[in-house]
């Protein structure tokens, strides 16, 4: 059975223990139901299908069940927490606990470093200047950025990126990126860990407002009236869109700046408008 450190989504590590018992034995629902204290014997077949949810109580009642302990019950219970926060603020921190006990059990939490990467707008704005300036110190890219960071920052988020995979560092100190793209893929957080990003992004285009001069920026708008059939059409024309300019940007190897792309459309008015 996979690590339960290597999960982030209690359904499916039930699922997947359930699935490892049945192929080596005569388990069924109703042993594993009634081993965890439960009186329905479908219970947990439930809750592995995400239409039934565990309480903190209960999910150690399971992890009892299912042998774990230590560490192991204590991720699973950060994980049943996770699996239904409300805010991204609770969301965050429960994370945040789930991967410090990954941490120091040495177990990579996959979608940990993801979730570290599109955190923090520093991380996706280093990994692309790095590389432009080879032979640079951290203070000098600190300088280089917009907001201006410390050199400390820069060289924590260096280690990250290198850590992570996500840069290589030769022996001359010299930066390049392992994959051109990075993506959030299919993560379980991918909405949390973006909207964190989206929301210091969208902070520093305001201040690109007043602070960048407009030939090195550029800002328009459109205000219109669509139906729910041509929002789903102008989502898909965005999404094709995006991967135009991708293609434009990685045509070129060489960068003279690091630039944030920001498209949203979002509603102005509630759906009531054509109601009543």
């Amino acid at each position: 059975m996979k690590d339960v450190l290597k999960y982030t989504n209690y359904h499916q590590y039930i699922a997947d223990y359930y699935a490892e018992k049945k192929a080596k034995s005569a388990f069924t629902w109703q042993t594993f139901t009634r081993a965890a204290g439960f009186s329905s014997p479908v219970f947990l077949k439930y809750v592995s299908e995400g239409r039934s949810n565990l309480g903190e109580e209960t999910a150690r009642q399971v992890a009892n069940a299912m042998g774990l302990v230590g560490y192991e019950q204590d991720y699973f219970v950060e994980m049943v927490k996770f699996g239904h926060a409300k805010t991204d603020e609770e969301k965050k921190s429960i994370f945040n606990r789930m991967l410090a006990i990954a941490d120091i059990h040495k177990v990579r939490v996959v979608e940990g470093e993801s979730f570290r990467f599109f955190e923090d707008w520093k991380n996706p704005v280093l990994r692309e200047l790095a590389p432009a300036m080879p032979g640079a110190k951290p203070l000098a890219m600190a300088h280089a950025c917009r907001p201006e960071v410390s050199a400390a920052e820069v060289s924590e988020t260096l280690n990250f990126l290198v850590k992570a995979n996500l840069l290589q560092k030769d022996k001359d100190g010299n930066y390049t990126q392992t994959d051109k793209i990075v993506t959030s893929g299919p993560m379980n957080f991918a909405p949390l860990a973006l909207r964190g990003l989206q929301r210091q992004m969208g902070e520093i285009a305001l201040g690109a407002i007043e602070n960048v001069p407009q030939d090195e920026r550029h800002f328009s708008g459109l205000t219109l009236g669509i139906t729910r059939e041509a929002y789903k059409k102008i989502v898909q024309e965005i999404a094709d869109f995006q991967k135009r300019v991708i293609a434009i940007a990685t045509s070129e190897s060489a960068t003279d700046e690091v630039y944030r792309l920001n498209v949203q459309l979002f509603p102005m008015t509630k759906k009531s408008v054509n109601k009543g």
